[in-house]
């Protein structure tokens, strides 16, 4: 641990307002000590982790971290705020920050050691000795583990960070030499397979035991600090708790015996748990990694209460007598933490679905084009290839591509269906999700209809399973009872309920669209525009996409759904193209970060891939995202102007040809780019310089880069 953290990396008098500042600050020594190559590049990694999930702590403390290719070693940062600031706790701001930084290809003794100190941080003697601590040095001993009046000891009553003292709790997974088995844990009792015996207790009058799992995108601080919480509570409440961390240094699965003796299961996550199969069967929370480092008793508790009363987790991961989890025990429907509302749930479904869905429109989109390109627009006439397939004849190459295309396209409402579906219910879900969408294509409800389908099929598996059902029935009603209902209700529902109004409300649109024209249809393309360049691939791009999409996802689209698809591909390519031009013509306004990034921009955007300005936009999104809607919406009018058509959805600058009016087409990308280029290299240069602030290379001085006698601000 003593090459992770000096001295030099601590600042008791931290002065930064912001996280951004903060992370800034502390970097900048970890470039002093040269611990990183690139600043920008590795506060650009950070920021992209935080956006993932706020790095704020209860109790104060806030740990904002990443994995970087721009890190030498692994090291740590200390800072210590007077005024405290704003990691995204829900109790306050933080006044102990730590910056944890680990290389790209980081050791497992490394981050075995980052992972004890994300232990440590719910050891509230620790905080409050970090508190107290009058200077540097002593800080960065008791980090490390040390005494601070002697260096070279371990100080009384605190666990060396990554030491490994007898048993401890440091290491890096349950099951791991440092923890106890559950044959040891109990007294010597042998493994418990049977029932729980209720709310106080397991078998016998022994503890209650819980087996958990904890992991988090990065899996270096929260996955490590959820263990020790749940383990700190449930020593507290006289609970059993084995936890296995599912980390960046890799996971011990749990002793098969303990999983089997365990009377609950606490699965604290935001990245898919590994093999969780192997707790089907036992009440189940599952929840987001903070809830176990926020609220560990309430998870304890909320595990015993189903136990208590016989809810259990089936073989696929649903709840087989009663809910299945907190929130809905979902791999995207979930949501963390309770409290979230359903707005945010329903646009986490919605968007399970248009993920699934959208690989299935590029492939069948870039086929069908393919097949146009080749043997033109008649080609849609052509005869099954079953049936008239020549080798040597283009044309019958171009109807095979074709009639590929259009079986990708005729999953593309009951993909969408099915997965709205399973990101409300999970795995019962895509029975009556799919059978619901296929439904909607058979009644031309169309893309609706797929929506429509979707959401009842989940919210109708949820009903489902929350009715008591009696032991003996659990075994079948994932793979006979759930599909049968579900799936009968759905289909009873779609045809005669419900799919006649939305198809009709699908035609309608449909000719309202075919009837745009002028300057209805330029405030269209304009709208559109706006949206694909607001959060470059986020929620409300993916709905301006979707949008597009849809109504290009039949075998005889109109010219107006392939006029609106045309505005959408070519809003999309403006911010990366933009940025990248502008990192161009006035590189001193950029960081060396962003001009490298600046490169990749011209690929990304040619492509049609608007994630490629994301680097500037979380950089610097006062300025960057603005002008990107300014040229997009600019770019999407004068697309939908000059009658620009797209059949496929994909393919950015490699599918012109393809394009009607390409010449126009590439005419309206240009002026958006041009507009949102010329719009952020005015905005950068307006801004007024940070007093003392400067662009830090490797080792310390200012950017060269920066214009002559003047210091290079801080992004705002």
């Amino acid at each position: 641990m003593s090459d992770m953290i000096s001295a030099d990396l601590v600042d008791l008098d931290l002065s930064a307002e912001t996280k951004e500042a903060a992370a800034r600050a502390l970097a900048e020594r970890m470039v002093a000590c040269g611990r990183l190559t690139d600043l920008e590049g590795f506060l650009a990694d950070v920021a992209a982790r935080e956006a993932q999930m706020p790095t704020g702590l209860d109790g104060g403390i806030g740990i904002p971290h990443c994995r970087s290719e721009h890190v030498t070693e692994p090291t740590l940062a200390f800072g210590r705020s007077a005024a405290g600031i704003d990691f995204g706790a829900a109790d306050g701001p933080a006044d102990l920050v730590f910056l944890i930084a680990a290389p790209a290809g980081a050791d497992d003794a490394h981050l075995t050691i980052l992972s004890a100190l994300a232990r440590q941080l719910m050891n509230a003697e620790f905080t409050a000795a970090l508190r107290s601590v009058g200077d540097t040095a002593n800080a960065a001993a008791l980090i490390r583990g040390e005494d601070p009046a002697a260096a070279d000891g371990p100080r009384a009553g605190a666990e060396p960070v990554g030491g490994s003292t007898g048993d401890t709790t440091s290491e890096t997974a349950a099951g791991g030499p440092g923890e106890k088995s559950g044959e040891e844990e109990s007294g010597g009792e042998g493994p418990c397979a049977g029932e729980s015996g209720g709310e106080g207790s397991g078998e016998s009058g022994r503890p209650f035991r819980i087996v958990a799992v904890t992991s988090c995108p990065t899996g270096i601080a929260h996955t490590y600090m959820a263990a020790e919480s749940l383990e700190n509570a449930g020593r507290e409440a006289g609970v059993e708790v084995v936890v296995e961390t599912q980390g960046s240094a890799g996971f011990t699965r749990l002793d098969p015996a303990v999983i089997a003796a365990a009377d609950g299961v606490i699965l604290a996550h935001d990245v898919a748990v590994r093999e969780k199969d192997r707790f089907a069967g036992k009440p189940t929370v599952d929840t987001g990694v903070k809830a176990a480092v926020n609220r560990p008793g309430e998870l304890i508790g909320e595990v015993r209460s189903k136990a208590a009363r016989g809810e259990v987790t089936a073989a696929d991961g649903a709840g087989a007598g009663g809910a299945s989890g907190a929130g809905g025990a979902t791999p995207v429907g979930r949501g963390g933490e309770s409290g979230e509302g359903y707005g945010t749930r329903l646009r986490t479904w919605l968007m399970s679905g248009v993920s699934y869905m959208v690989p299935f429109v590029a492939a069948g989109g870039l086929l069908i084009a393919l097949g146009f390109a080749i043997g033109g627009y008649e080609i849609n006439k052509a005869p099954s290839v079953m049936d008239h397939f020549v080798w040597t004849q283009a044309d019958s190459w171009a109807a095979l591509l074709y009639q590929i295309g259009g079986v990708s396209f005729a999953f593309l409402v009951p993909v969408l269906a099915g997965y709205i579906a399973y990101g409300m219910a999970d795995r019962p879900g895509l029975v009556p999700g799919f059978v619901g969408g296929s439904i909607a294509l058979t009644i031309d409800a169309g893309f609706l209809g797929g929506l429509a389908a979707g959401l009842i099929s989940g919210a109708v598996v949820l009903a489902i399973q929350r009715v008591r059902i009696p032991a003996a029935l659990r075994g079948i009603m994932p793979v006979v009872v759930i599909p049968l209902i579900s799936s009968a209700v759905v289909g009873f529902l779609m045809f005669v309920v419900i799919g006649k109004p939305i198809a009709s409300a699908q035609e309608a649109m449909t000719d309202w669209l075919n009837g745009l024209s002028g300057a209805n249809a330029v405030l269209l393309g304009a709208l559109l525009g706006l949206m694909m360049c607001f959060d470059l691939g986020g929620p409300v791009n993916k709905v301006a996409y979707t949008f597009a999409t849809a109504g290009i996802a039949v075998s005889d689209p109109s010219d107006s759904a392939m006029k609106i698809m045309a505005a959408v591909m070519a809003a999309g390519m403006v911010p990366p193209l933009a940025m990248a031009l502008a990192t161009t013509v006035r590189a001193r306004l950029f960081n060396a970060a962003e001009r490298e990034n600046g490169k990749a921009a011209w690929v990304l955007g040619a492509s049609f891939i608007s994630e490629g300005a994301i680097p500037f936009a979380a950089a610097d999104p006062l300025r960057v995202i603005p002008s990107s809607m300014v040229g997009g919406a600019i770019t999407g009018a004068l697309s939908m102007a000059f009658g620009a058509t797209l059949r496929a959805p994909h393919g950015g600058v490699f599918v012109v040809p393809l394009i009607g009016n390409p010449l126009l087409y590439l005419v309206a990308v240009a002026a958006g780019v041009c507009v949102t280029t010329a719009l952020v290299v005015v905005l950068k240069g307006l801004r007024r310089p940070v007093p003392g602030a400067t662009a830090q290379v490797p080792g310390g001085g200012t950017d060269p880069s920066a214009p002559s006698g003047a210091k290079q601000p801080v992004a705002a």
